[in-house]
């Protein structure tokens, strides 16, 4: 299987800098980068990565968020549209039209000019979002839509060139767009047997496989406090 998906005519890549009131470093603040692109088994080359044990790692090397979901922002909290003009607003390395976590499945295999990606797992929305837009429940709205962008890992090194089109190579789980998986991850949340059965896909993120595997144990969800706002519930208590 060969499917072009997009045409990739600009990456992007950030340094890390203070970000929002408290002053956390994050490299969210990304921008086009000149082709070509040399990518690692750790991403982009010259993007860096703030806070490497929430982020960035062979799992989570380039993060890709459709572009298609901008107008919906907008529409959605229109007071942070002036930060919709232009990608990469969600710290995104890869934005493209027509291609949303609908429509991209965990395990798909795609070539990207001289690079092999797989896709490891969807986003998992943090704090930093908030800051980033300004708007204090930025990352739960986030997680509640779905629309939260997916990471690749990279199989293949090499280098991109502007113009190159990403192309679909394997699809080993159709079953599993990534919009069940993050409707699973975030609705569905104690759904025993989707849970079972995305623990047992063998290209799925080590770190989602064990959120996985404690809901089974646990038949508990873990608490998403501190990650979508910065603050653990038993400091507060």
């Amino acid at each position: 299987m060969t499917a072009g998906l997009a045409i990739i005519e600009h990456m992007y890549a950030g340094v890390s800098r203070p970000l929002g009131p408290s002053g956390a470093l994050s490299a969210i603040d990304k921008s086009a980068v000149a082709g070509p692109w040399r990518v690692t088994r750790t991403g982009l080359v010259g993007d860096e990565q703030a806070d490497p044990r929430h982020h960035g790692g062979p799992e989570k090397a380039l993060h890709h968020y459709a572009r298609d979901h901008y107008a919906t922002w907008s529409a959605e909290i229109p007071e942070i549209s002036p930060l919709l003009d232009e990608p990469p607003a969600f710290g995104e390395n890869i934005s493209t039209s027509g291609l949303t976590e609908a429509d991209v499945c965990l395990g798909d295999t795609m070539r990207l000019g001289a690079v092999v990606l797989q896709v490891s797992q969807g986003r998992q929305p943090c704090w930093k979002l908030n800051a980033r837009f300004g708007v204090a429940d930025m990352a739960m709205r986030v997680q509640r839509s779905g629309r939260s962008g997916w990471y690749y890992r990279v199989l293949e090194e090499g280098s991109i060139e502007p113009g190159d089109t990403l192309c679909l190579i394997e699809r080993p789980h159709p079953e599993w767009p990534l919009a069940r998986a993050i409707s699973v991850l975030y609705q569905r949340t104690l759904a025993f047997e989707e849970l079972t059965a995305l623990a047992a896909i063998p290209t799925l993120a080590e770190s989602w496989r064990r959120l996985m595997q404690r809901r089974l144990e646990t038949s508990k969800v873990e608490d998403w406090s501190k990650r979508l706002t910065g603050v653990d519930k038993e400091e507060t208590s």
